[in-house]
């Protein structure tokens, strides 16, 4: 069976006129069937929790920024040396690496949202200690804390998203909650030129907060409930999803059969990745975040200040900058996804973030050279840009097609991290 698993394709197309409801594991029993209107149709209970994700991914893209921003006013007001702040800005990936090792088995163990519960504990517990930190201890427990909830949210999100939503509004539902991170980013980098580091912790509760409200309103994830055996739990969790009038028996059906079937096939361990029918999925996936992580993409996330300093560029203009830009490139990179593939669009950002390291190093070059003073901060602030305006996400979407349900790549994805923005 496992063979037969790896050849079918990720992705089935469905013709509008007879949209089939076989489960995910080919399984064609309800093949042809129509889906009814009212299986498809956007509740307040499915938008919530979907709020609830896009929370959760909003925070981490501000908190991968926040080392950036603050790091003037953390080493003036704390004195910490350039070795102390490196530490306090690469431990969050430490962080996430912790929580991203764990987060499989939690999110199995206690479910989706109670894993949900602990994400927002991480977050709040992390900018508390930020905020109140008088000394280097605090301010590197906090970073840490904030790493461990991203690591955790890097699963549980976009598992319990995909596990509530309708099929036919699964995609849009994911771009929306994915492209939360680019949003996060780009609201702080707008806000945190203006503030102090402590105000930017502040402010960053907030989404944490909404988080913490909207948790009491949102069910478990049915699928999840389905695989424990709680019935009854089930269908109440999905019936809430769909709307109370809703006739949910095709999709109940359709998801005992997805359990059932699973449940036939052995259970994925870490060893199977290295059998010879997934050696070359493992090399293109792993490969891809690996090289990523090593090229420096979260060193200049978060010391994008210090850069921009260095090169003569006034930071804040630079942080406004890349805001302003951020967006637009982030919805642009979303249409164009279906329209060109990810294969081509993930070939542009490798150009794009290639190019742009190469002129943030020829900006330092004839800096240190007098040469061309009048250029060197311009291609400097090009170089920034490139790698932040180009969608490196399709490598962690790639990667969630490629190694679904493993999670060795994203263990080796924050290990890169943070040995790259250590060194850095």
């Amino acid at each position: 069976m496992e063979d037969e698993l790896v050849t079918k394709p990720l992705l089935v197309k469905q013709e509008p006129d007879n949209i089939s409801s076989s489960n995910d594991l080919g399984d064609s029993s309800g093949a042809g069937a129509a889906v009814r209107p009212n299986d498809s149709s956007a509740t307040v209970i499915l938008v919530i929790s979907t709020f609830v994700v896009a929370c959760s991914i909003f925070t981490g893209g501000s908190v991968a920024v926040y080392s950036s921003l603050a790091e003037s006013g953390i080493i003036a007001d704390l004195g910490l040396t350039v070795a102390e702040y490196s530490v306090f800005g690469s431990i969050m990936t430490i962080g996430a690496l912790i929580g991203a090792l764990v987060s499989g088995t939690t999110t199995d163990l206690i479910g989706r949202r109670c894993t949900f519960w602990i994400v927002d504990i991480f977050y709040i517990m992390g900018w508390l200690a930020i905020i109140f930190s008088k000394g280097v201890w605090l301010l590197d427990f906090g970073r840490l804390s904030l790493g461990i909830g991203i690591g955790l949210t890097g699963f549980v999100g976009p598992v319990y998203l995909a596990e509530i939503t309708p099929k036919n509004l699964r995609g849009g539902y994911m771009i929306i909650a994915q492209s939360m991170a680019s949003y996060g980013a780009s609201l702080s980098f707008l806000i945190g030129s203006f503030i102090s580091w402590r105000m930017l912790a502040i402010i960053g509760c907030i989404p944490c907060l909404l988080l913490l409200l909207c948790l009491f309103f949102i069910p478990e994830s049915p699928r999840w409930l389905a695989k424990i055996g709680k019935e009854r739990e089930f269908e109440a969790a999905l019936q809430r999803l769909r709307g109370q009038n809703a006739d949910t028996s095709h999709e109940a059906s359709e998801i005992k059969d997805y359990i059932e079937n699973l449940q036939k096939i052995s259970d994925d361990k870490i060893l199977n990745l290295f059998q010879r029918k997934y050696v070359h999925l493992v090399i293109v996936g792993v490969g891809l975040i690996v090289v990523q992580g090593l090229g420096g993409l979260y060193g200049f996330t978060f010391y994008m200040s210090e850069i921009f300093d260095s090169a003569g560029i006034s930071s804040t203009l630079g942080f406004i900058v890349v805001a302003i830009l951020q967006i637009p490139t982030t919805v642009l990179g979303a249409s164009l996804i279906d329209k060109f593939g990810r294969r081509t669009l993930l070939m542009a950002s490798a150009f794009g973030e290639c190019l742009g390291c190469f002129l943030a190093g020829l900006s330092f070059l004839l800096q240190d050279h007098n040469w061309w003073k009048e250029v060197s901060p311009i291609l400097a602030l090009i170089g920034v840009l490139l790698f932040h305006l180009f969608p490196a996400g399709l490598v962690i979407e790639l990667n969630c097609l490629i190694l679904q349900s493993d999670i060795s790549g994203i263990l080796l994805n924050w290990h890169g991290r943070n040995t790259m923005d250590y060194s850095i």
